[in-house]
């Protein structure tokens, strides 16, 4: 079962860069929302995890704040 994720990041953020490297690396896809582009998302980013820095993924309503790679393979079920 494919679990809708999406990545609130920055193209400037080297944890961004990395949560979404491991994400392709086990080949989760997602959807990028670069909130330093699009002031909605990151309204949306804030309102969801009440947090202003990235990344915050948003597993299936689950939000995962920073580059939590333990949290993510658990949520995504990813052998460690």
């Amino acid at each position: 079962m494919t679990k809708n994720v999406k990545v609130y990041s920055t193209e400037t953020c080297p944890y961004c860069r990395r949560a979404k490297e491991y994400l392709n690396e086990n080949n989760i896809v997602f959807e990028n929302l670069d909130v330093g582009k699009d002031q909605q998302k990151a309204q949306e980013m804030i309102t969801k995890s009440g947090q202003m820095g990235v990344p915050v993924l948003d597993i299936e309503g689950k939000i995962i704040i920073g580059f939590n790679k333990e949290k993510i393979a658990k949520e995504l079920g990813i052998q460690q």
